[in-house]
């Protein structure tokens, strides 16, 4: 079977690891699309990292206190809370503020807890702006199971980047979110980002066009 008018050629194409097949490989009739495969995202469908319980034992957060930065994907170290990048980012840069302690709930905080995990948002959001300048962001805690939390047992504060046309056709038809950038790469970025812009005097949000 030849390929569609305007297709490529039969054959599977690397792109970084990545591959993209021709719609002339599959069976029956040909229609215009390629397939971008990610494999990577069923790490996070089947469930990895999520605890079986609720004990600081099984909790992923609990132990990236003991990880290296690199490792851990820690971008900061507090007194009281750390800052990591999510594992499974909606967008590039996606970061957590995330408590030491174990707890559950925003209520169970203390005065000092609170305060640094504020700090700490204000701080990531002055090096995502110096760093990749995002016309906006998401701050959000999801509260329990049933409020979207992935790891429930444990409070954590994201900071969600965003850009104009972020959110296309791809997430919503193909239940996938394409990222332009590797983990690591943003994490070094923002760790080194974080010295020089997580202090500095808050930045003027962008003007509205």
């Amino acid at each position: 079977m030849s390929a569609p008018p305007g297709s490529r050629e039969s054959g599977p194409t690397d792109l970084g690891g990545v591959t993209a097949e021709s719609p002339a490989d599959f069976a029956g009739d040909a229609d215009p699309f390629q397939r971008l495969w990610t494999p990577h995202r069923m790490v996070y469908i089947d469930g990895a990292d999520k605890p079986v319980d609720s004990s600081t034992d099984q909790c992923p957060l609990c132990r990236i206190p003991g990880m290296s930065d690199e490792s851990g994907l820690v971008v900061h170290r507090g007194e009281r809370a750390y800052v990591v990048l999510n594992l499974y980012p909606y967008n590039p840069g996606h970061l957590m503020v995330v408590p030491y302690r174990h707890v559950a709930g925003y209520p169970e905080l203390t005065p000092e807890e609170l305060t640094e995990v504020a700090t700490l948002t204000q701080a990531a959001m002055r090096v995502l702006r110096a760093t990749s300048a995002p016309a906006g962001f998401n701050l959000g805690i999801n509260q329990g199971t049933v409020g979207g939390a992935g790891i429930a047992a444990h409070l954590h504060q994201h900071v969600v980047p965003r850009w104009e046309g972020d959110a296309n056709f791809m997430p919503i038809v193909a239940g996938t979110k394409p990222l332009p950038q590797l983990l690591g790469q943003t994490w070094r970025a923002l760790s080194e980002g974080w010295e020089r812009h997580a202090l500095a005097a808050p930045a003027d949000p962008p003007e509205e066009t």
